[in-house]
């Protein structure tokens, strides 16, 4: 059975316990997300970013709740879909713009695009494009801390659609042996690429199938910001305690397709429609508003600072300096030449 956490199933019913700042901020933040995700959506159609975009656009309750339990010292690791964990680990929107943009100023110097942002100094690493390929290195950073005696935790992300790889399974039974300071983030939005997870697992519960190798796992409304900080709080406390890896099993829905490539022939319009009911950012706005913890006037001032924030960066990524041919072969091969 899977084991749960006392505040797992927190709703935002339970925001009026919430410190008013802190709720804005968890609004404000995941609005960062999702207006980022629009204007990257805009300028793949323009044709300013290329090659795969796959936006976090309903997701954004995962990433903001989550990232508001670790601290600086921890690590992030993130799958493809992972524009909203690097920009609220602190890699900085312009950063990341022009790095989809293919810029020098980009955060790899617009070598990796979309998929790959990285970030070592905030100790942000990836952005993996394969799937699953982020657990092992999650596990290895966290392995590495624990012999070093360090008190810091890896935070991993991944989707449902990871849990069919062996990589998975492998990495999850490691941190157990070793009893690694990792804390396992699935988000599972139902579909993987475009294939719905009754169709593909026998078992649908990833928490059931986390719990098999003795992990604390229980699942958690990913579309409820404050039931994952919750839940991620409570485990990020238990690992850094010495409780070894815990895993989060978080429900929760992409609004839009896989990728910008995705036809989205998989699921209803309708399924898509009550989904969008559940949008987070309203939820919590609506919550905040009729508790009296959110003015109309405050809502316009993070609507005002989110909106100056991506058009600063949509004018930093215009205004920078593609990636040379002529530099194609740096940090390929050694600078040091021959000894």
């Amino acid at each position: 059975m899977t084991r749960r956490a006392a505040g797992a199933d927190r709703s935002l019913e339970d925001a009026d316990s919430a410190p008013p700042d802190h709720g804005r901020t968890l609004l404000q933040q995941m609005l960062r997300v999702r207006r980022l995700e629009e204007k990257c959506v805009e300028l793949y159609s323009a044709a300013k970013i290329r090659g795969f975009l796959h936006v976090y656009i309903g997701e954004e309750a995962v990433a903001a709740g989550v990232m508001a339990t670790l601290g600086a010292e921890d690590a992030v690791v993130a799958t493809y879909r992972e524009h909203g964990h690097a920009l609220l680990r602190g890699v900085p929107a312009t950063s990341i713009l022009a790095e989809m943009y293919g810029n020098q100023e980009g955060c790899c110097r617009g070598r990796g695009g979309s998929m790959h942002l990285f970030d070592a100094a905030r100790r942000f690493y990836g952005g993996n494009a394969i799937v699953a390929g982020g657990l092992p290195v999650a596990v290895g950073l966290a392995l590495a801390d624990k012999m070093a005696g360090r008190s810091r935790v890896t935070a991993c992300f991944f989707g449902e659609g990871a849990v069919a790889e062996g990589e998975f399974h492998e990495s999850l039974n490691l941190a157990a042996l070793w009893q690694l300071p990792v804390l396992f983030c699935c988000e599972n939005n139902l579909y993987a690429m475009g294939t719905a997870l009754g169709r593909s697992e026998s078992q649908t519960s990833i928490a059931l199938k986390a719990a098999s190798y003795e992990i604390p796992a229980w699942s958690v409304d990913g579309m409820d910001v404050l039931a994952v900080e919750e839940a991620a709080r409570r485990a990020v406390d238990a690992i850094r305690a010495g409780g070894g890896p815990h895993f989060l099993e978080l429900r929760t829905y992409r609004f839009r397709a896989h990728s910008m490539f995705d036809p989205e022939r998989y699921r209803e319009k309708a399924e898509v429609s009550t989904w969008l009911e559940r949008d987070p950012i309203e939820a919590l706005r609506t919550t905040l508003e009729s508790s009296g913890k959110l003015s109309d006037k405050e809502w316009a001032a993070i609507q005002g600072e989110v909106d100056a924030e991506v058009a600063a960066a949509v004018a930093f990524a215009d205004a920078g300096t593609p990636e040379p041919v002529e530099e194609l072969t740096r940090f390929v091969y050694s600078d040091r030449g021959p000894r």
